[in-house]
């Protein structure tokens, strides 16, 4: 398939998957509360009424932040799903995080900018674990191109069953969801108003919104590839794990971040390291 296809493709749709996903999440959440819930297509409802409400802005410059943090969110996506380096697309994932970070600090208000301080707290927890998952595809595979991952063999969840796990574990911080939503929540039961995004609104605050739905295909497809060599599995698998935040998210209550980073870290060196230790003296 042509690249530019591709990137197309993924610059049209993902938006759509990722927000799709967000209104399932929303319905099965509330039918785990025994409520009827919003329609699926709401979070698209949303978008829209936050594009058609006025930009009020603390300070200009906090925008110009938000716009980087789209912009690389893109970025990552069209790297990763046109089978480039894994490894440069989660620097740029992490870079897209970074200017989020930057826009709150830019608003100087108290609660955005103590939401941005646990945004930089779950940056640390999850990305020592992200970095050993790569590590251990690179292990099995020799590459780190996606695309030679995805063309290995055999599921990499059979060489990397911790890795897998703590990839699962973590990935409560990615999607915002208890019992580690710390810096923000997509519910209404946040202490910090909105958290980091307290002082976003309208245009801008719609363009987090699109960012997070980005940024759900790019996750869901770093787990797929534990899976990637039976496509079916692979799907199946990451509704699975999907369907497993969700459940999470309702049954956990938010811990502090200092459990947070202390359990993130726990679970990469026990499961992480431990599992790259036994995949080198097996493959050695």
């Amino acid at each position: 398939m042509n690249i530019f296809l591709i990137i197309i493709s993924y610059i049209v749709c993902a938006p759509l998957i990722g927000g799709l996903l967000a209104g399932v999440d929303r319905k099965i959440t509330a039918r785990m509360q025994s409520r009827v819930g919003p329609p699926v297509l709401q979070p698209f409802f949303d978008v829209l009424k936050l594009l058609l409400k006025e930009n009020l802005v603390v300070r200009r410059s906090q925008n110009f932040y938000i716009w980087f943090y789209l912009f690389f969110i893109v970025f990552t996506g069209v790297l990763f799903f046109t089978g480039e380096d894994l490894l440069l697309s989660i620097f740029a994932l992490t870079l897209a995080e970074i200017f989020f970070v930057l826009g709150a600090y830019k608003t100087s208000s108290p609660y955005s900018f103590l939401g941005a301080q646990r945004e930089l707290f779950q940056i640390m927890a999850y990305e020592p674990m992200i970095l050993l998952s790569i590590i251990g595809m690179y292990m099995v595979t020799g590459s780190f191109y996606i695309i030679d991952i995805v063309r290995f063999q055999k599921p990499l969840v059979f060489f990397l069953p911790g890795l897998c796990a703590g990839v699962v574990y973590i990935l409560a911080i990615k999607f915002r969801k208890s019992p580690f939503d710390l810096s923000m929540s997509h519910h209404a039961h946040q202490e910090l108003v909105r958290g980091i995004t307290t002082e976003f609104s309208g245009r801008t605050l719609a363009m987090i919104e699109v960012a997070h739905w980005y940024e759900y295909t790019v996750i869901l497809g770093f787990v797929y590839l534990f899976f990637a060599s039976n496509p079916v599995a692979g799907i199946m698998s990451v509704l699975v794990v999907f369907f497993l935040q969700i459940l999470i998210d309702n049954v956990f209550a938010r811990v502090k971040w200092q459990l947070t980073i202390q359990s993130c870290w726990l679970v990469a060196l026990t499961a992480g390291l431990g599992n790259l230790i036994v995949l080198y003296f097996i493959r050695k």
